[in-house]
């Protein structure tokens, strides 16, 4: 089965609709789909429920398509950094759904292996825990978190084989592989492919069964605090 296609808009066609649900990968500014992200936004798909840790910048990531409205729902741990995404939430536009982070990555693993729910400590007594099963087990209290199954998933990694085996780099690791694992059909952008077999199964975070489809293109590297010290004067 052909996994490589030749651009962004290759890799989804035909996966697109208006009201689909999608996972994205990235951990702040790192790890983030950004060609699949700019596909999206020139399809003029709509009503796009987005599961991410985060919406990225106002200009850059989901934030992109915050802007051209086409996000009706979020599923976040972090809605910082995303002036457009505050005032969206803020003004009723926007739908949100808090989720603290290991949460969410555990959801999507879950959705991933086939998991419908799981029991956790995290978010109970707070607004997290309302309208949630609850159950004690061994004196303790914990709320039931749904798995999460996306008709979609969009990641970034750093490299990938021709059969869809994928490594990421560094913090990129910490939401890509559970968002690839959530979805009915996964596509990926890389920075490299390489030639099948080239790549040390050991180092492989990702194989390719959960891979549908690959795309490989060039990449921006932002920075999204950028802390420097003062230069000192030789003494």
């Amino acid at each position: 089965m052909k996994k490589v296609f030749g651009s962004a808009a290759e890799a989804l066609d035909g996966l697109l609709q208006d009201g689909m649900f999608i996972a994205a990968g990235g951990f702040g500014l790192c790890g983030i789909p950004e060609l699949l992200l700019q596909a999206i936004k020139e399809a003029g798909t709509r009503d796009l429920t987005f599961a991410s840790n985060n919406a990225g910048v106002d200009d850059f990531g989901i934030g992109i398509l915050l802007q051209t409205r086409q996000v009706k729902k979020m599923i976040s741990s972090y809605v910082g950094e995303n002036a457009e995404f505050m005032r969206q939430y803020l003004s009723g536009e926007l739908e949100l759904e808090f989720n603290p982070q290991g949460t969410l990555a555990e959801r999507m693993r879950s959705g991933g292996c086939g998991i419908p729910g799981f029991y956790t400590k995290t978010g109970v007594g707070t607004v997290i825990a309302d309208g949630k099963d609850h159950k004690d087990f061994d004196g303790e209290t914990y709320i039931l978190e749904r798995g999460i199954v996306a008709d979609l998933s969009i990641v970034k990694a750093w490299k990938a084989d021709a059969t869809g085996n994928l490594v990421f780099r560094k913090t990129a690791r910490n939401f890509n592989p559970p968002a690839a694992m959530c979805g009915k059909v996964c596509v990926a952008e890389v920075e490299e492919i390489v030639p099948t077999g080239s790549l040390d199964p050991d180092g492989i975070h990702l194989p390719g069964i959960y891979v549908h489809r690959i795309v490989q293109g060039e990449h921006e590297k932002r920075i999204e605090q950028r802390t420097v010290r003062a230069k000192k004067e030789p003494v």
